[in-house]
């Protein structure tokens, strides 16, 4: 591998286009060595109590919130969020280290089994070294949304972050080797796919957890299956959000663009279809237009801009590539679809109606500033086109009757809905999809059931007579 070919972990700022910082990847021996390093670490941080590891991961979060506007004005930097949305977004990951420093230990604790004779219990071990391949989006939020549940429990934490957040995954690694984590217990790696490959082949590698693509994660589900080691996998999403009713429209249509646009669109939760009663589909679709014609594009890291950059000027390409491709196979372009004329990797707010099946659009995930608007009959239209997809992350229900709303919410096939709000996460709340948005669940107390022996210890006095013996 040449030199320049190794170098493909890269800031390059999406506002400007401009190549920032520059770091090489690393392979083969250097790779084995860091595992080995994580391995061996692994029998000194599990051998820690639960108390002791949940202290350190605290004490990270502190560091975070104690360097929020550095780390901050790095994310905006890298990825184009906006400077408020970047500092909300330590506050976030910030919180996740302090539940799980708080509430860990009690997850961790054994669980009494009510048995007829003797006892039985089960016990949360740490099942070892654990790959987590991290996406560019929310690049410290979903990095210790993996790391902070599997440190308290004892695993440790080898990641592999998007080569466009090389800054970002080098400032968390050094605030948990500032927090008091042994050397190994959290490794970044700057490596390519195919290293990803042979890491989850080693056999020191004991799971795999991945945040991105569909394709990625068919790659690493299949690398693990094959190894016969969990994964877990959160991918796209093509989420709904249904308008039931014309009670309060404006604190809807405010609801539904903040859900669109929240990280420029880029986030897998994000509401990406609209479905709309017939009766209130005009208003709402004038509202719509009205809050996304608002935004002000503009350096991400001026607090005055609302309309930041997508990631990468390959990410613009994209999305406005689909968005024509849909308007050529017959959908409506009400406004936006173009680049915004300026440099970097803007693209103008856009909003399509008469998306049907077969259209790019209706199947794809519009990973950016975005929407589809579907005017539908009644109830179980909605819920029809709702579950018509691919995807199954997230979804959101706005009714002001919550007992239709629930009804409603429980007939969609996603792993979550939220009633009034735009899809969101926090702390203690479990996240998760099925479909093709994958498997397995993180934060709350799930957060530290999947990479764990939930062994049994059964307890029988000496000298019990032998009964039901099976393997």
């Amino acid at each position: 591998m040449t030199e320049q070919s190794k170098s493909t972990f890269a800031t390059i700022n999406p506002a400007t286009g401009r190549t920032v910082a520059e770091f090489p990847q690393i392979e083969g021996k250097e790779v084995d060595v860091r595992v080995q390093a994580a391995h061996l670490a692994f029998g000194e941080w599990r051998a820690r109590s639960v108390e002791d590891r949940a202290a350190a991961v605290g004490r990270a979060g502190e560091l975070l919130l104690e360097r929020k506007e550095a780390l901050a004005q790095i994310v905006t930097e890298e990825m184009g969020k906006l400077i408020s949305e970047a500092r909300g977004e330590v506050d976030l990951a910030a919180s996740i280290l302090t539940y799980y420093a708080k509430y860990g230990p009690e997850f961790a604790a054994p669980e009494p089994l009510d048995v007829e004779e003797g006892e039985a219990y089960l016990v949360s071990e740490p099942l070892g070294v654990l790959l987590g391949v991290m996406p560019w989006n929310f690049p410290l939020y979903q990095v210790v949304r993996f790391a902070g549940p599997n440190l308290v429990l004892g695993n440790t934490v080898l990641v592999k972050h998007a080569g466009i957040c090389a800054q970002s995954a080098l400032a968390l690694e050094k605030i948990f080797q500032d927090a008091g984590l042994p050397p190994g217990a959290y490794t970044n790696l700057f490596v390519g796919h195919d290293e990803v490959s042979r890491i989850i082949d080693s056999r020191l590698v004991r799971g795999a957890s991945l945040t991105g693509s569909e394709g990625a994660g068919a790659k690493v589900a299949e690398r693990a299956g094959g190894n016969l080691k969990p994964s877990l996998l959160e991918l796209g999403g093509s989420d709904v959000f249904l308008v039931l009713d014309g009670e309060n429209l404006e604190h809807t249509v405010k609801a539904a663009a903040a859900g669109r646009l929240a990280n420029t669109g880029q986030s897998c939760v994000a509401a990406k279809r609209f479905i709309v009663l017939d009766a209130h589909y005009d208003a709402f679709l004038d509202g719509l237009k009205s809050a996304f014609g608002r935004l002000v594009p503009g350096d991400p890291a001026d607090e005055s801009t609302t309309l930041g950059p997508l990631s990468s000027e390959g990410a613009a390409e994209t999305l406005v590539e689909q968005i024509e491709e849909t308007v050529r196979q017959g959908a409506e372009l009400v406004m936006g679809g173009k680049r915004v004329d300026r440099p970097g990797a803007y693209v103008e707010p856009t909003i399509l109606t008469g998306v049907e099946p077969g259209m790019r659009a209706y199947a794809e995930e519009l990973f950016g500033p975005a929407a589809v608007v579907y005017r539908v009959a009644d109830e179980d239209e909605a819920v029809a086109l709702a579950n018509d997809s691919e995807y199954g992350l997230g979804g959101t229900v706005f009714c002001a009757d919550t007992d239709r709303a629930r009804r409603v919410a429980e007939r969609i096939e996603t792993g979550m809905v939220w009633i009034n709000h735009p899809t969101s996460t926090q702390a203690d709340l479990p996240f998760g999809g099925i479909k093709r948005s994958g498997y397995g669940r993180e934060l709350g107390h799930l957060g530290m059931r999947e990479f764990v022996n939930r062994k049994l210890v059964r307890v029988l006095p000496p000298g019990t007579e032998l009964h039901g013996i099976a393997g």
